[in-house]
């Protein structure tokens, strides 16, 4: 089983859930859920959201 990490909020995804969004370019995306791929659709920062695990990591430093 492999584990994926969420390409926004470096969450863990489980198997069996998620979404893989794949670009024109052939470059993949992981989601764990609709408000992690919605949010960099919008083209948001992970770093400047607070509810990111990259935020918690650069707040705690």
């Amino acid at each position: 089983m492999e584990l994926r990490k969420c390409s926004f909020c470096s969450g863990n995804i489980e198997f069996g859930t998620g979404k893989m969004y794949v670009k024109k370019d052939g470059s993949t995306l992981y989601f764990c859920t609709s408000k992690c791929q919605n949010n960099m659709k919008l083209g948001r920062v992970p770093r400047r959201v607070k509810w990111t695990e990259t935020a918690h990591k650069l707040k705690s430093k």
